[in-house]
């Protein structure tokens, strides 16, 4: 007999070879006819997989958020079906699902069309209706070959090929369809349900080698219901509208060209923005007792080989060699760099922890196929900054760091979504005890700093030590990855980092390498999605446009914008001979948040009608009063805090002074 212990704790005998539906059956009819999956100690079956071993067991249905992966996948082998059965002689190769969706790439000659997609998906609701049943087979590695052969499948034979010899291989069949996979699937195409959409093609190199045939990608999108499926459209849509490439060009803040592939032209008033972006996040550091180096861009070979990063980002690196047949690389990263300042000379206890920071342009290769926008490139900056610490205070320095980064995040309109910890690789530095350490470590300090859920994230960690990644969500729902915090015991031994302790010994310090925005680039790019370019008026790279009525404005709407840019504010003028709602539309579609509009009588008067980006209203103001409001709105919330702290201050004074 075998145990299986259901979620409530209670614990139910069966026979071996039972399946997981004629378990579910056995607690209710119901709950039978509502199973499509299984899980027995964390591992999803089939439900008509026989069990043959206990375990904690559930039954999940289609509205488990376990299930919509496989609900994705199986849409895949739907639209696979579909495809062969509307363009016979296709051929299928993998198709798995994807966060949000799934793919299928398909060997074919003549090229799918827009319009094919809309014949795919009906044909797949007509799969759908026909309740057909997946049904898992075991069979021989070779025949499964000879079998694909024998149909015109080579893609799939290859991929069989690839499995060791004598092992058995698990073949799915819908109706007449059937394919190469592991599971699990639900149990007919009926459990798909209707809520999918294709939405793109693409084209991919099988096995993603451009020296193999390029193959052609349909993406589509699945969810467990129509309500789901039409958010995530919404979503799509305010996607496409928030581009910032899109945004980045209509705001002329930047553009990319061939010439430099994966490198930023920053126009001025997108190098406005960057510089605002850049000057917080060095008043936070500051604040927080960071110390700013700039160590060199390009290093000796030997210092990349020492360090490890040769052995393991050689490929990625930008070298070059001089005539006096020196080996140089372009750093790609700013941590062997700081451990040199770091050695140069003696440390003590008494210096650490000592947070060291740097704003590091560093260079990539990434294919051309892999860049997008300024979110993936190959030249970048991080704000990255490295804490050489004792093993006492490792914990006490991740918590503090992650409550920085909280706080960051928060100033910038972001939300903090979720904190995933990344385990130890199979090719690594350092032994399992080392690991051991870091990883309970790292954990603690987050829980330390009320984070309620860290995830597990097997073998993601670096090479050198585990990490803890921030992923933070923006203002339609996307997450996005950029913090990270790495706890590294290996960098400090291999190059030779030490410090005096207490008793006179030399010991090795802990290095932390974290960061805030990771790539100030990729960071900037999420902002203008999350904004829509419509920035809060602290980093608008334009803040105020003062736009005319009349030419009889003109002067004092000249003083009015020197009096602005005397309060610090960001000020363009409008002079030209346009008609007023013509240039507030102009510059309302360029995101400026405020216009300052004047007329005869407003610059009679000394006053600007001011209009907010977004309202129909406007404000009548003097201009002292306006730039008093102004100025105030524009600060950065950072320095916004400390006046209210230094305010409050002041005040505890005078009535202690009393």
């Amino acid at each position: 007999m075998i145990d299986l212990i259901f979620p409530d704790g209670s614990k139910r005998e069966f026979e071996p070879g039972v399946t997981g539906k004629q378990v579910a059956a056995s607690i209710a009819p119901s709950l039978a006819k509502r199973a499509v999956l299984v899980k027995l100690d964390g591992e999803l079956l089939d439900v008509d997989r026989p069990l043959e071993r206990g375990g904690k067991f559930e039954i999940l249905d289609r509205t488990s958020p376990e299930a919509l992966e496989t609900i994705r996948h199986d849409a895949s082998h739907v639209m696979a079906e579909a495809v062969q059965e509307l363009f016979p002689g296709t051929q299928v190769t993998i198709g798995p699902a994807i966060e949000d969706g799934f793919y299928y790439d398909f060997a074919r000659d003549e090229p799918f069309s827009l319009d094919d997609l809309a014949k795919i998906e009906e044909r797949m609701r007509q799969i759908v209706d026909r309740d057909e049943a997946i049904v898992r087979e075991v069979w021989d590695r070779d025949e499964a070959i000879r079998h694909f052969r024998e149909i015109g499948e080579d893609y799939k034979a290859q991929i069989i090929e690839s499995i060791p010899a004598g092992e058995q291989v698990s073949v799915y069949r819908q109706g007449q369809w059937k394919d190469l996979c592991r599971g699990p699937h639900l149990p007919s195409t009926k459990a798909v349900g209707k809520a999918f959409k294709l939405t793109k093609l693409a084209g991919a190199y099988w096995r993603g080698d451009h020296r193999n045939p390029m193959l052609q990608r349909i993406y589509g999108t699945a969810w467990a219901t129509e309500a789901d499926l039409e958010a995530h459209v919404h979503r799509l849509e305010e996607a496409e509208k928030r581009d910032h490439r899109k945004i980045g060009q209509a705001m002329d803040l930047f553009h990319m060209q061939p010439e430099a592939k994966g490198m930023i032209f920053w126009h001025p008033k997108g190098w406005t923005l960057y510089r605002a972006v850049e000057g917080y996040m060095r008043r936070r550091l500051d604040d927080d007792g960071y110390v700013e180096v700039k160590a060199p861009q390009i290093m000796d070979r030997g210092l990349w080989e020492k360090s490890g990063h040769w052995q393991k980002f050689g490929k990625n690196m930008f070298t070059c060699e001089t005539e006096e047949g020196e080996a140089l690389a372009v750093k790609p990263m700013n941590c062997p760099g700081h451990v040199q300042i770091f050695n140069h000379g003696q440390k003590s206890y008494r210096d650490l922890p000592l947070r060291m920071a740097e704003f590091g342009a560093c260079h990539r290769y990434e294919p051309s196929g892999a860049l997008h926008g300024i979110f993936r490139v190959r030249a970048f900056t991080q704000d990255d900054a490295h804490i050489f610490c004792r093993e006492d205070q490792i914990e006490e320095e991740s918590t503090k760091f992650i409550r920085l980064l909280e706080s960051v995040y928060r100033d910038c309109g972001l939300e903090l979504h979720a904190v995933k910890l990344a385990l130890r690789p199979d090719e690594r530095f350092g032994t399992d005890e080392v690991w051991d350490v870091a990883e309970a470590k790292l954990e603690r300090a987050a829980k330390n700093a009320g984070i309620a859920q860290v995830e597990m994230l097997p073998a993601e960690g670096a090479f050198y030590g585990p990490k803890l990644e921030f992923h933070l969500r923006d203002a339609i729902g996307r997450t996005w990855q950029c913090g990270t915090l790495q706890l590294d015991y290996v960098l400090p031994e291999r190059l030779d980092a030490e410090y005096v302790a207490e008793d006179g010994s030399k010991q090795r310090p802990v290095m932390l390498h974290r960061a805030i925005c990771g790539s100030m680039e990729r960071f900037i790019g999420v902002m203008i999605e999350n904004y829509a370019g419509a920035f809060p008026l602290w980093l608008s790279p334009v803040q105020v446009v003062v736009a005319t009525i009349t030419s009889d404005a003109d002067d004092f709407a000249l003083t009015a914008a020197a009096e602005l840019r005397a309060r610090g504010l960001r000020v363009e003028v409008d002079l030209r001979n346009e008609k007023i709602n013509y240039k507030v539309r102009e510059h309302s579609l360029a995101k400026v948040p405020v216009i300052a509009v004047v007329g005869r009588r407003e610059a009679e008067e000394g006053k600007l009608a001011l209009r907010r980006l977004g309202s129909d209203g406007q404000q009548i103001l003097t201009l002292d009063d306006a730039a008093n409001i102004l100025a105030t709105d524009a600060t950065p919330p950072d320095v916004a805090r400390r006046g209210r702290r230094e305010d409050a201050g002041q005040g505890a004074g005078v009535l202690e002074a009393g």
